[in-house]
Order: structure tokens, then sequence, then C-alpha cells
């Protein structure tokens, strides 16, 4: 692990800007028992709502990237930031489906440019050998939000309604923003850095390793959307628990579980680069001794006797998916370079809500008609392919930076 640098001093007061995105969005899934019975849905209408969510997070993440590449980190986060806390915050003031449909569209648009923003300050920030690290900070962030997000609902929907913690979390950008202003003029990115790149957005669509990169996105990032968007319905339906019973004692364990595997991953990956490994070969060596386990451990849940052995095997499967996918993230920086890191990682992040939205359908549809365990069975060995993909179209080949 490297000292605590004043970069990563920087990446650290980042990692909270991750922190608020996931937090914005997780909420949804921590009050969805409570939506379903207010609205009268079933699981593929709430699929729908996530759907939707997905495709506008989607469409909007390479246009998110472009930007950020262009004004720069400072201004492309605190404009980011500042629009999806306006976005969650409007959440909470919706009185039908449609209020929650139009509130989830723009926290959406707002929030394609979290992890764009993230990649940037990794790229400007941080070494080639850290950028697996950078994105391990990330996850802290994203893990911390996917974290409280079920504790803030249970602890504030039985006294003040789920609308509460929406009203809550919506206010904590406007704390972020003038924190990290400052923390941007006193430790500056490396000059050369910040630098615009030389190379053409023409060139980099041209460039076979990016689409491979998106497919194994599409197939690596399919556990972590079900992790992130189904894990209290999950102990609500599978189990029988109450929803504040689900988020107070369960649902915050596999983000917990999966920011270490997380860390495992790009610690791995460092150490392997730091002895000599080529990076790109590092990065694949993990994403396959990842994608391995991955599928072990999800293939595993539906044979677990008890809500407890559940739980642990679902946050074995987290550690294991996002040790993958740190990987998996830090790879368009490598390819790319810092001057189109927010554009190489957007378009990974538009891969994942390309993903995400036909999956949330079918994932409600399955769950509706067979129930969790078949959803565990079908994804488990996608994470596998992903890095199939990978070693085939990126692996063998030379970077670009």
């Amino acid at each position: 692990m490297p000292r605590l640098a004043p970069r990563w001093i920087a990446i650290t007061v980042f990692l909270f800007c991750s922190a608020l995105n996931y937090l914005d969005r997780q909420l949804l899934a921590a009050v969805a028992p409570a939506l379903k019975a207010e609205f009268h849905l079933n699981n593929q209408d709430y699929g729908k709502i996530v759907s939707v969510f997905s495709l506008l997070y989607a469409a909007i993440a390479p246009a998110a990237g472009w930007f950020i590449d262009g004004v720069g980190l400072n201004a492309g986060a605190s404009i980011a930031v500042l629009a999806w806390s306006l976005a969650g915050a409007s959440t909470g003031l919706a009185r039908g489906v449609g209020g929650v449909l139009a509130s989830r569209t723009a926290l959406g648009i707002a929030e394609a440019a979290g992890i764009p923003c993230f990649g940037k300050a990794n790229g400007i920030y941080l070494e080639p050998r850290e950028l697996a690290l950078g994105t391990a900070f990330n996850q802290i962030g994203i893990s911390l939000g996917l974290t409280a997000a079920p504790l803030i609902a249970a602890s504030m929907t039985p006294a003040y309604g789920w609308r509460s913690a929406f009203l809550l979390c919506g206010a904590l950008g406007f704390l972020w923003v003038p924190l990290w202003l400052w923390t941007a003029k006193k430790i500056p990115a490396h000059p050369e850095k910040v630098k615009k790149s030389t190379l053409p957005v023409r060139e980099i669509l041209r460039d076979p390793r990016l689409w491979a990169l998106l497919a194994s996105t599409i197939l690596m990032m399919s556990l972590y959307t079900l992790w992130t968007n189904w894990t209290t319905l999950y102990y609500v339906e599978q189990w029988k628990l109450t929803q504040q019973e689900a988020n107070a004692r369960f649902a915050w364990i596999p983000p917990v579980l999966g920011t270490f595997g997380g860390f495992a991953g790009g610690w791995m990956a460092f150490r392997w680069i730091r002895g000599g490994l080529d990076v790109l070969a590092a990065r694949i060596r993990a994403c396959w001794l990842f994608a391995l386990a991955s599928l072990i451990s999800t293939a595993a849940i539906p044979w677990m006797p008890g809500v407890r052995w559940a739980t642990a095997a679902v946050g074995i499967s987290a550690f294991w998916a996002l040790g993958a996918t740190t990987n998996l993230y830090a790879l368009p920086i490598d390819l790319f370079g810092p001057g189109r890191a927010a554009l190489g990682v957007a378009a990974l992040t538009s891969a994942y809500g390309l993903m995400q939205a036909p999956f949330s359908l079918a994932i409600g549809a399955m769950v509706d008609h067979a129930g969790f365990h078949a959803v565990f069975l079908s994804l488990s060995a996608l994470p596998l392919a992903g890095a199939a993909v990978l070693d085939l179209a990126v692996g063998k080949r030379r970077e670009v930076r």
C-alpha cells in the first residue's frame, strides 16, 4: 500500500463524492418494499423504475465524460454533485409513480458523471501502478453509500417515512462541493496530467479494445447490479423479513465485504505490477481469479440453509465480483491515458447502464415467476465470460498511452 501522500488525501476526499453518488441512488432499493406497497407495484414494475434510471444513465455517460475532460475535474464534479443532490431530494417529494420516475430520470442524467469524475481524479493524481488501488478507493466510497442507504432507511423510515431519507441525503452534496474545491486548491493535480489529451475521440472509438471493455462490463457487472438493486427485496421475499429488519441486520453487509474485495483486487494488481508484471497482464490475471471465485460463491447461495449463511454467501459473492471490476475500471486509463480518463471510464459507465436496464426488467420478471435462486444461478457465470473477453481482446495487446 502506498503512503498517504498528498495525492491520496485528494483521492480520499473524492471518495466521499462516490459515497454520495451511490447513497442517493441506493435509497430506492432500501425503501423498495415500502414503495411497492404504497404505489401497488410488483417486482417487474420496480424493475421498470430501475430501468428508466439506467437508460438515462447510460445515454448521458459518454457526454458526461467528454464534458468533464473538457471543463476540468473541479467544475465538472461540482456541477454534477449539486445536480444529483437536487434530483435525489426531489424523490422524497414525489406523490405518485410519475413523480418517482421523473426524479429518477433527473438522477440518472446527473449521476452519469459520478464514476467518470472519479476516473478523471485517478488519472490526474495517481501513477499507473496505483490506478487499481485508486479504483478500490472509489469502491470504498461506493460501498459507504451502499452500506449507509439501508441503515439510514432503517433508522428514519419507521419514524418519519421513507421520503425523509431522500431529503436528508440530498442535502449532503451541498457540503461536499466546497470541501472538494478547497482540497483541489491545496493539493493541485500534476500540471502535465491536467493537460487535454491529443488522442482524438474517433481513434478511441475505432479501437477494438474499447468495445471489448464494453462487452466485458456488461458481463462482469451483472452481479453488481444484482447486489445493488435487489438485496433488500431478496431478504424480504426469500426470507420473509420486514424491510426494517432486512436493512438493519443484513442488507448492509454485502457492500462492506465488497469493499474488501475491491481493495484485494487493487492490491493484488499493484503488487504484481510493482513486481515487474506488465500492467495489462496483471489486470487480466486478477479479473480471471476473482471472476472464477464469484461464479462458485454466487452459485452456492441457493443451497444455504439459513439467512445468515445466505448473507455470508452473498457477501462473498460481492467480495469477488468487486475485486474483478476494480481492475476493469482501471483499464480505460491504462489504455487511453489521463487526458481521456473521464471519457474512457464514462464508456464503461454507459455500458453498465445499458446492461442494467434490460437486466432489471429480466430480474424482476424472473423473481416474480421463478424466485431469486433462479436469478443467482443464471448470472453466476457471466463475470467469468467477461474475463475471457478481456483476455482475448485486451490482455495480449500493447498499451497506447
